[in-house]
């Protein structure tokens, strides 16, 4: 019988899947959104299996002032809109002593502010970054975090400029040694992607994770959709680490009682299990962390 040798073309390609499977991996990275919603969750409340890396995110850090009657933009001097009665900076340091495994970092920007549209709009990028970098540095030392997540929502201005602003905020931060992990948060909207994608095209070397909101879809969202969206989040962060998620209740995109593990279970045999995230643990208290827990397990699990 006669061998067929291989072709030129296909020993690129089996080379080409061989590189790209190598590149895949798993991961037992596990993350929770923490304090946005004043409910007077505290670290302790949270379950923390010890064989997964766990990082809570303080959500938010916004670029606005503390007044709740007419809060306005700063241009990059950031302030603190998470619960920091509960969430201390004292309670941070006795968090990561009690547990090795934990960092702790701070999400800026996110959705609103006392009921309003938190925007991006810098005055000017050199501006924006210089009093970015000065503001989150303080926040970081004081605070003990590890680093950043990126969860701006709304925008005046370029898709470039928004780019430009975090990207170096990020390289900045990083070169400086003031963190040690960095993330962003887009989710499935026009104008979103459009920022979020010039970031990545331009500044993805320096930014570690992808939290894409995927429980931002559609609560009919079946497993198969929930694949082809992680699949499409793929192509438009190529070579990006996007993790998976869930919103605690359940109320968006596939739930983590109805779909969301076996969805995960499929992408650990993939080995493209990058990590879970968890929109929050606010939430999550009150009904007792309990897809918290399933998922660190499935994290854990080899």
């Amino acid at each position: 019988m006669a061998i067929t040798k291989p072709t030129h073309t296909l020993i690129l390609l089996q080379i080409f899947l061989f590189i790209t499977i190598s590149m895949a991996q798993n991961s037992n990275l596990f993350r929770e959104y923490i304090g946005a919603e004043f409910l007077n969750v505290k670290f302790p409340d949270v379950p923390i299996n010890p064989n997964v890396q766990f990082d809570f995110i303080l959500s938010f850090a916004i670029d606005y002032t503390n007044s709740t009657s007419s809060p306005t933009p700063t241009n990059g001097k950031f302030n603190i809109f998470w619960d920091s009665k509960n969430l201390s900076p004292s309670q941070v340091s006795s968090l990561k002593h009690k547990h090795p495994n934990v960092r702790v970092g701070l999400s800026i920007g996110g959705d609103s502010i006392f009921g309003n549209p938190a925007y991006f709009q810098p005055i000017s990028i050199d501006s924006w970054v210089k009093n970015a970098v000065s503001s989150l540095a303080h926040l970081i030392k004081s605070n003990h975090l590890d680093g950043i997540d990126i969860d701006y929502e709304h925008f005046k201005g370029d898709p470039n400029i928004f780019a430009e602003c975090i990207g170096r905020l990020i390289l900045t931060l990083k070169t400086n040694g003031l963190i040690k992990f960095a993330s962003i948060a887009p989710y499935d909207d026009e104008q979103v992607q459009i920022h979020y994608i010039a970031l990545w095209k331009k500044y993805g070397h320096v930014i570690d994770y992808v939290n894409f909101q995927f429980y931002t879809y559609d609560n009919s969202t079946s497993l198969l959709q929930f694949i082809a969206y992680f699949e499409k989040q793929r192509e438009n962060y190529k070579g990006g680490k996007i993790l998976t998620s869930f919103i605690s209740d359940g109320s968006k995109g596939l739930p983590p009682g109805n779909g969301f593990f076996p969805a995960c279970k499929i992408l650990k045999e993939r080995n493209q299990l990058f990590g879970i995230f968890v929109w929050c643990a606010d939430e999550s208290k009150s009904l007792g962390f309990r897809y918290e827990k399933e998922a660190q397990e499935l994290l854990a699990a080899h």
